[in-house]
């Protein structure tokens, strides 16, 4: 039922304003129209961006960074509840001075997003990602030294 608060909305009508966002990102092209005004977005080492105005200056923040970023929209895995969906997915792209990511290749690609969307407008999204796309932030991770292959058989998988 609609009321004069809250426009009625569907999975799939949360899932294209959440393609349209990704999309917009990918080419790089305008997407504050998708934010409602007082929208909150988080990136990983920035933090929470509150309002429009907060929101672009985190975008530009990033576009200092990236000369390139894809999606891989036909591996996205879907989640959905009441006005929450999430996007779990993969990227590849390429810094501003030439160092390329792939997810399953680097550190970097691999993403979680969860998106508020009420009124055909993002609320909210969080951003959860490894923002080293560079992957120069290896001391602390005493594991990524192991020349390990995994998952090894019979671990994770059947050994089959």
């Amino acid at each position: 039922m609609e009321t004069d608060e809250h426009k009625t909305m569907t999975r799939d009508q949360r899932k294209q304003i959440v393609l349209e966002y990704m999309k917009g990102i990918d080419r790089p092209c305008d997407i504050m129209h998708l934010f409602a005004d007082d929208a909150e977005v988080y990136f990983p080492k920035w933090g929470i961006a509150s309002g429009r105005q907060q929101i672009e200056r985190l975008f530009s923040d990033i576009g200092t960074l990236l000369a390139s970023l894809k999606h891989d929209y036909a591996h996205f895995n879907w989640f959905a509840d009441g006005d929450v969906i999430v996007v779990e997915g993969t990227s590849f792209g390429e810094t501003k001075d030439g160092v390329r990511f792939r997810a399953g290749a680097s550190h970097a690609g691999m993403f979680t997003d969860i998106f508020e969307i009420r009124d055909f407008k993002i609320q909210r999204v969080y951003v959860y990602l490894d923002p080293d796309y560079w992957g120069t932030n290896t001391a602390p991770y005493l594991w990524l030294d192991r020349k390990e292959t995994w998952p090894k058989p019979g671990l994770w998988t059947s050994g089959d």
